[in-house]
């Protein structure tokens, strides 16, 4: 499978990759580098194999999108003990499915010390001591209802291979 970072993303589908960044609080062109959200929820695999969902906050920066954690947190120590995740845009209060649902699944990989965690502590300042993942993607999908007739499910998995759509009345 192919993981790929935000920004190969982003230039494979742009439009697909603003509306996805947009629900995540990302704020899209004009926006501060450092584009704040609001709390989403992760889903990890804890050590004996079952789901487990945390509320975490994420960090669109430098063309990756980032996953940072307090020391210790059980999510953290699940993604180090097995990288793979999924993350759900938090609705938000006032939004319904027309305004759309996106999850995106993919591997989270530490990022203990570089530059680029150099960069992201000096963008974003986060209390020390801290747990930083950069993100790989497998699958980005989007959910929306459409004229309030259509189920439509949008999906990307492959750099190369555009994104599918699914009707459903």
């Amino acid at each position: 499978m192919t993981h790929v970072n935000w920004a190969a993303f982003e230039t494979a589908e742009p439009e697909f990759a603003k509306t996805v960044e947009d629900r995540f609080g990302g704020g899209g062109a004009g926006v501060s580098p450092v584009k704040h959200s609001t709390h989403h929820t992760i889903a990890t695999i804890r050590k004996d194999g079952s789901p487990r969902t945390s509320g975490l906050e994420v960090r669109f920066l430098g063309g990756e999108l980032w996953l940072g954690m307090m020391p210790g947190s059980v999510k953290a120590l699940d993604l180090r003990r097995d990288a793979r995740f999924a993350l759900q845009a938090n609705h938000g209060p006032g939004t319904t499915l027309g305004d759309g649902d996106v999850r995106i699944s993919g591997r989270a990989v530490a990022v203990e010390s570089g530059a680029a965690r150099d960069a992201y502590v000096k963008e974003v300042e986060p209390p020390q001591p801290f747990h930083l993942f950069r993100t790989e993607l497998t699958e980005v999908v989007r959910t929306y209802v459409e004229n309030d007739e259509y189920l439509v499910v949008e999906i990307w998995t492959t750099p190369g291979t555009p994104v599918r759509t699914l009707k459903r009345t």
